[in-house]
């Protein structure tokens, strides 16, 4: 029988990184890393974390992201068991709004700043930086109309790729106006393509009937150049909703961040309205996004709130940040290493390893040994494979005087000390 392999467009995040299909998968600790500095940055925001379920009722992606989305219409994992129809989340927003509403969270007063890590699914076919399994992580802030909350959600996500170390960035930014003066945009655009229609292709003809917004973000050059006369979204933005834009801007200005204004940018979910932003990286190519977001305040009624509930928020993709942290060649840094090997020579020896080391984890040591019964030279060919900061041998002499001997692998010192003394030589030790 064949050996099973991982369905494709999927893959394993392993202690060490390897290349699966010609894409590289960075080991475990450049993920963990990335999820730390996100719970760090987070923290400074005073963001709370939240964690929703894989499983979602079908009903709440397809009200919240939009029935005519290419994620309903192509690419969500669902099915139906008994009444019920589920799908495997495709994104995070829908599902944690759905959790603030259901919880009453707006019960704790104040706005409400949510961040999640985890995966999210869609059956897309397998690319470079694109899975039918990836990995996101997200801040949402309900609550808030003011322009302060948008312009925060783009300083944070700034703040979480210059700690990472991405320096290669831009970041385009765009209104889509609000409930009032989208739909004046939305006929005009129909009103200019209609008699287009024979030039564009068969998505974009789709897209005319069902979401005629989503054409400005085609990618076929010939569209691009008809796009070029092509109605303004910015023309029929409502004085309340240019003025929310231009305050996003004055904060961002006061922050720092340089951004692009681009008219065309729409982003594919129906739920955004007024600020809609993309952060990318140069250094990816064609597909050059990396993170984004915007305000969403028509989510809340979509999904079952009797009042409109202002929000903002963005995703990041995951896969896509380590992307552009390999293309800005960042270093992956070190994996977590033992600071004790031992190393046994004997049969008593290897039997004392097993309560030598639980002794030294207890004091808050990361202690490991090999579990082969293997040669001493090989035990130490071990040790330096796991890049063990010192090793602690052990034979029958040593057992009957009660002292081991230890080596700090780093300087070649070797010293006789009681296992009790093994933590205080550690800690004293730079790692």
């Amino acid at each position: 029988m064949a050996a099973f392999k991982s369905i494709p467009g999927t893959f394993d995040i392993l202690p060490d990184g390897y290349t699966s299909g010609g894409d590289y998968v960075a080991p475990v600790h450049v993920w963990r890393r990335l999820e730390e500095v996100v719970r760090d940055v987070m923290s400074q925001y005073g963001a709370a974390e939240i964690r929703t379920p894989i499983l979602e009722p079908t009903e709440l992606i397809a009200r919240g992201v939009g029935a005519s989305s290419d994620i309903v219409t192509k690419e969500m994992f669902a099915f139906e068991r008994g009444s019920t129809n589920y799908v495997m989340r495709p994104e995070v927003t829908a599902p944690v709004m759905r959790s603030y509403l259901q919880h009453s969270l707006a019960q704790k007063g104040g706005t409400q700043r949510l961040y999640y890590i985890g995966p999210c699914f869609r059956a897309e076919r397998p690319q470079k930086g694109r899975y039918r399994q990836f990995h996101q992580f997200g801040l949402e802030v309900i609550g808030a109309a003011d322009a302060r909350a948008d312009a925060e959600t783009i300083v944070s996500l700034r703040d979480i790729l210059e700690r990472l170390g991405i320096k290669q960035y831009s970041l385009r930014l765009n209104s889509l106006g609000d409930a009032e003066s989208r739909p004046a945009f939305r006929q005009a655009l129909v009103d200019y393509f209609t008699p287009l229609e024979a030039e564009l292709t068969e998505v974009s003809r789709n897209r005319l009937r069902t979401n005629p917004l989503r054409i400005l973000d085609t990618k076929v050059e010939k569209e691009r150049a008809l796009l070029e006369n092509a109605p303004r979204l910015t023309e029929f933005l409502n004085e309340e909703s240019k003025a929310h834009h231009e305050l996003v801007k004055e904060y961002l200005d006061s922050a720092g961040i340089s951004w692009i204004d681009d008219p065309f940018l729409v982003r594919g979910l129906d739920y955004y309205s007024r600020t809609t932003y993309e952060f990318e990286s140069p250094l990816l190519g064609a597909q050059s996004s990396i993170a984004g977001g915007g305000r969403y305040d028509l989510l809340s009624k979509e999904v079952g709130s009797k009042e409109a509930i202002p929000a903002v928020g963005f995703a990041a993709g995951m896969e896509r940040i380590i992307m552009a942290m390999m293309a800005e060649e960042i270093s992956e840094g070190e994996q977590d290493r033992p600071d004790v090997f031992l190393v046994a020579l004997g049969d008593a020896a290897i039997a004392w390893t097993f309560s030598a080391a639980t002794r030294l984890r207890q004091k808050g040591l990361k202690v490991t040994y090999d579990l082969r019964g293997r040669s001493m030279k090989a035990q130490m060919r071990e040790a330096n494979r796991q890049n063990a900061r010192f090793v602690a041998i052990a034979g029958d002499d040593e057992l009957v005087s009660g002292q081991v001997q230890l080596k700090d692998m780093a300087e070649g010192v070797q010293e006789a000390l009681s296992l009790d003394e093994i933590a205080p030589r550690v800690a004293s030790s730079p790692s």
